[in-house]
């Protein structure tokens, strides 16, 4: 089965300007998260998935179908944008049928989904109100709501939870992560909230200055340093970090005064932290303070946007 998504050293200029430079990788999650700060390219490559900016040279896939063939790519796709693109004066089912049929299905089968798209979405008593009186949140769920109604493979969602209050927020997340447990569709959230990302993606990109800072399997990720420890001890610490490197485990020593010392480990994989306490039994150290952390989405974004050069994170 191919990739979700292929990017093969797609380049994107506009106005003279490179903006995305050289995108090589594929991207295959049902989860992806799409980041970076401003300018870095992220509207320019949902662009280029939609086929709106066609590549300067390079190519960009979906399922292995080139996004310059338009019919199949309508097909395939669902898009939530960013800004309204609503006809106010249009009733909500009757606009999202409109843009079902703009996606190739049949018109009656488009008035289905779109009722089914509406209840979906918990607008169902609201689907006959003229789009131009519905609320903020309920333009973010009618816009979710016209992106899946023709059963899109992949669904691209430019800041989903924008200008949404708690309440707002969580139900709409609460709906991407039921799509996307679902698996019938694969998801790209593209968003600038690191928290939307954190709850809802599996995979992330960052760009940063229109290349890739980072691409990784966030769970991986995390699970790389899931085994980082800070202590704070009291008593013979050197035999106690001489017995925890036997375990082979990597220990660095921080002697405070006083007996007390700060010392960090990383543990392997198959070394639990109760072998830690057993140390400290077996050779008299107090241990006063235990911090066990792993990195947040927060950690890797700041290194991808520390880095200099080549991606981080697997091709």
């Amino acid at each position: 089965m191919p990739p979700v998504i292929e990017l093969d050293r797609l380049i994107v200029r506009l106005g003279g300007r490179t903006i995305l430079d050289g995108l090589t990788g594929t991207l295959s999650g049902h989860a992806i998260g799409l980041l970076g700060p401003n300018g870095a390219g992220k509207s320019t490559l949902i662009n280029a998935l939609l086929g709106f900016h066609p590549a300067a040279s390079g190519a960009v896939r979906v399922f292995g179908a080139d996004v310059r063939e338009a019919k199949a790519l309508r097909r395939l796709i669902g898009y939530m944008p960013e800004n309204d693109a609503f006809i106010s004066h249009m009733t909500g089912v009757r606009f999202v049928r409109y843009m079902a049929e703009l996606a190739g299905l049949p018109a009656e089968a488009a008035l289905e989904r779109a009722h089914e798209a509406f209840f979906y979405v918990g607008l169902g008593e609201a689907r006959y109100r003229k789009l131009g009186t519905y609320s903020l949140g309920m333009k973010q769920l009618a816009k979710l709501a016209q992106a899946i109604a023709h059963g899109p493979r992949l669904l691209l969602l430019d800041e989903p939870t924008n200008g949404l209050d708690p309440p707002a927020r969580q139900r709409m997340i609460r709906l991407i992560r039921e799509i996307r447990d679902a698996g019938q569709m694969h998801i790209l959230i593209s968003s600038h909230l690191l928290r939307d990302v954190e709850e809802t993606c599996e995979e992330v990109v960052i760009l940063k200055q229109g290349r890739i800072a980072a691409h990784c399997d966030l769970e991986s990720e995390r699970r790389s340093n899931r085994k980082f420890v800070e202590l704070e001890t009291v008593g013979a610490a050197t035999s106690f970090t001489d017995a925890v490197q036997g375990l082979g485990a990597e220990c660095a020593f921080y002697p405070n005064g006083h007996g007390i010392a700060r010392v960090k480990v990383v543990l392997p994989d198959e070394v639990e932290m109760r072998e830690l306490f057993r140390l400290a039994a077996e050779h008299d150290v107090q241990i006063r303070r235990m911090n066990y952390r792993r990195d947040s989405l927060e950690d890797i974004f700041l290194a991808a946007m520390k880095e200099e050069g080549g991606a981080r994170g697997r091709p």
